[in-house]
């Protein structure tokens, strides 16, 4: 049942983020004033490939699993939007239909604002042309740092990078040790794998030995970061 208004967390979260912070106050404010609240349980799909591209999206809580299908009928994780990060502005741009599946990962929250909406902020903002284009620039350097590692990297290399942003984003502090992250954002190891393009064997046999080297412990209820120096130092060893 959708809820009309956000909890001071989510605003926070959606204020907070990188790119909608670095908006002008007029712009956030008309933003967030045409702007309506959808929450979702764990797994409920929020919209499909195909569907036409209704609104412009932002994740406020929990996560929002992007996903395509193979040609067996396989599901296939593509990324993770965080709380914070806006989507689906590609789709109404171009009136092309949506490219990808998206599902609630835990239960999630999403601010939309409609297409027309949208578009006659357009209209009063030119300063949401030019935020856009930045936005879309850091994604294709993203994408091209992606395809690089994928490339060039280490599985060790790209997995220690993955938990690295997973507990910059989700991390919360142990309450049994403070110097502890644990990642927030529950994964299993399959859908880690299909982050890093490798098997889940191959992901389970360096996580394996991240333990062993104290850098992480592996617990039922997802991973625990214990040195992120060491974390980031695997990360960069071979950049």
């Amino acid at each position: 049942m959708d809820d009309p208004i956000l909890t001071i967390d989510e605003r926070e979260a959606i204020n907070a983020g990188r790119w909608f912070s670095s908006l002008s106050p007029s712009l956030r404010h008309d933003i967030l004033r045409c702007a309506f609240v959808k929450r979702f349980k764990d797994g409920d799909l929020i919209c499909a490939r195909g569907d036409p591209p209704e609104d412009w999206i932002a994740c406020a809580k929990g996560a929002v699993r992007v996903s395509s299908t193979s040609i067996s009928g396989k599901q296939i994780t593509l990324t993770y939007v965080e709380p914070g990060i806006w989507f689906g502005d590609v789709s109404i741009f171009d009136g092309d239909r949506r490219t990808h599946d998206a599902y609630a990962h835990a239960d999630t929250t999403i601010l939309c604002v409609s297409r027309a909406d949208f578009r006659k902020i357009l209209a009063q903002h030119v300063e949401l042309y030019e935020a856009l284009l930045r936005l879309h620039a850091r994604r294709i350097r993203q994408l091209f740092g992606l395809v690089e590692d994928l490339n060039t990297l280490p599985l060790r290399a790209r997995l220690a990078k993955q938990l690295t942003h997973l507990v910059r984003s989700y991390g919360i502090p142990s309450l049994s040790d403070g110097s502890e992250m644990r990642i927030g954002l529950q994964l299993a190891q399959e859908e880690l794998a299909q982050l890093l393009g490798a098997s889940r064997q191959r992901v389970n046999q360096e996580l394996k030995a991240m333990e062993r080297e104290d850098v992480i412990r592996i617990e039922p209820g997802g991973l625990v970061i214990r040195k992120r120096e060491a974390l980031m130092h695997i990360a960069e060893a071979d950049n």
